[in-house]
């Protein structure tokens, strides 16, 4: 009867490690889809950015910027927040139209939040 309790015990145990780590797996990554978000959006700001459009920019990489602080939440890293201060510097080169300033600016969100993957 005591080998039958022991083994329950750690069934038990076992499982509930199991589930602890799928939960903790889960978490990560959507904090991983934010990111993956942000950088697909400053891709596109930089696509627009090289057509010489700068509202377009603005818009991308306000959508990105979004993405990129809800990311902040489940993921540190000094990349991300490198990014994050890029995205704001192309919104507001963007919204004075200036597509080369901001391009260069959402570029560099690209580079730093790729480093956080």
């Amino acid at each position: 009867m005591g080998t039958r309790v022991l083994r329950l015990a750690l069934a038990l145990g076992f499982m509930t490690v199991l589930v602890s780590v799928s939960f903790l797996h889960s978490n990560a990554l959507a904090g991983n889809k934010h990111v993956d978000e942000a950088i697909e959006h400053a891709k596109t700001a930089v696509k627009h950015g090289q057509k010489g459009h700068p509202d377009e920019v603005a818009k991308h990489a306000d959508e990105a910027l979004k993405h990129a602080q809800a990311a902040q939440k489940d993921v540190k890293s000094p990349h991300l927040d490198e990014g994050v201060k890029a995205l704001m510097d192309a919104v507001k080169h963007g919204k004075a139209g200036h597509p080369d300033e901001g391009t260069k600016a959402a570029e560099s969100a690209v580079m730093h939040m790729s480093e956080v993957k």
